[in-house]
């Protein structure tokens, strides 16, 4: 009976290589960057080596071409050292990924190459100053003018705005609402495309954030994704995956604060004995790590159904994201409460993870977001 639930020999010797990976290349650096503000150019880059940049890129196009699991086994390993580097790789891997499996021939040998190394790193632009979680309105156009569509407009809160070297944006080609919208590859170098002053957050310090600015900006149809009309349809196929991966880097956080909580409290004495022995101790660690299990199995099971393309990939998609991340700020949180005032402090990791975790309720689709895709896949 347990068999099914038990991952493959490929995919543990998967978890270990990613597991070996931060240990080494993350985790002893990540609270420096975080201090600094400093984007892990090189230790990026270094993933890539591994084939953490084309985690389910087809082999055809130069990718591992690994399932959905897979690539969240890779990403919750990552995000033990640093979910904001870890967050990072999962939008390249989305961006590069609906390029390989949407784009023509031509598209993809054009970019995916530099892409499947990270010699090219990818973005996705879809929110905008007005229209966050109401994608579909969203108002950047692009304008058709013989072989070159003209974009003009703004995006929103993009991770790597101004250090991708490529953007996948959706764009407004045609009327008001999702069948409006198409997909354009647009390149960083391109005359009139400029970028934002980087976000000041309360996380993510890794992970730079800016606005993507458009200014009659000139795109070859040739990069055009798919046909036009089609962009939401691909935008949201992407978000299945990201979000099982920005739910992975939850469940890596969470992994790592309750491991960080358990070791403390068995050093941290108070009123004679450690705290550990305390039964309000042994409740909550009880209470954490069996939120933890429900939160990595739900996310596992959606993380196959996305693989296999299952009818329901997109609800148990949007569940696995609430509750893994739901249930990572949750962990992370009693953890730091457990360390009491040391965890207010940035001597220890606890608080990095608090901030970090915060945001993935809301950045791909927000939680009440997934709320509403669950609700009415119910009620269809």
């Amino acid at each position: 009976m347990t068999d099914q639930f038990a991952l493959t020999e490929d995919q543990i010797a998967i978890q270990e290589m990613a597991r070996r990976f931060t240990a080494d290349a993350i985790t002893p650096f990540a609270a420096q960057w975080d201090e600094d503000h400093a984007f892990p150019r090189e230790t990026i880059k270094a993933a890539a080596d591994l084939g953490f940049a084309a985690i389910y890129v087809s082999e055809e196009s130069g990718g591992i071409g690994l399932g959905r699991l897979e690539a969240a086994l890779i990403m919750e390993a990552m995000a033990y050292g640093c979910p904001a580097t870890s967050a990072f790789i999962s939008i390249h891997n989305m961006s590069a990924w609906m390029i390989d499996t949407f784009g023509s021939d031509d598209l993809k040998s054009r970019y995916l190459p530099g892409l499947v190394t990270m010699d090219q790193m990818a973005g996705y632009c879809l929110t905008e100053p007005g229209s966050g979680s109401d994608a579909a309105a969203l108002k950047t156009t692009a304008k058709l003018e013989g072989d070159h569509y003209v974009v003009n407009g703004t995006k929103q809160f993009i991770s790597g705005g101004g250090v991708n070297d490529v953007y996948v944006t959706m764009v407004r080609t045609g009327d008001n609402g999702p069948k409006g919208i198409s997909c354009l590859v647009i390149e960083k170098d391109m005359p009139g495309v400029s970028f934002g002053a980087p976000e000041r957050k309360l996380g993510w310090n890794a992970s730079p954030t800016a606005q993507v600015i458009f200014d009659n900006v000139r795109v070859p149809v040739a990069n055009r994704v798919g046909e036009e009309g089609d962009g939401f349809k691909f935008a949201m196929a992407g978000l299945d995956g990201g979000r099982l991966n920005i739910g992975a880097c939850s469940l890596g956080g969470a992994q790592r604060c309750l491991d960080e909580a358990i070791t403390y409290v068995k050093d941290r004495s108070q009123f004679g004995k450690a705290i550990a022995e305390f039964q309000n101790t042994q409740f909550q660690l009880a209470d954490m790590a069996t939120d933890l299990e429900a939160a990595r199995a739900l996310l596992y099971l959606a993380a196959a159904k996305v693989s296999a393309n299952a009818p329901d990939k997109t609800r148990f998609s949007a569940m696995a994201k609430k509750l893994a991340t739901d249930s990572g700020s949750s962990i992370v949180d009693r953890a730091l409460q457990m360390f009491g005032g040391y965890g207010y402090l940035r001597d220890y990791p606890i608080e990095r993870f608090w901030r970090d975790l915060r945001v993935h309720r809301i950045l791909e689709g927000t939680n009440e977001i997934m709320r509403m895709i669950i609700g009415r896949d119910l009620l269809k």
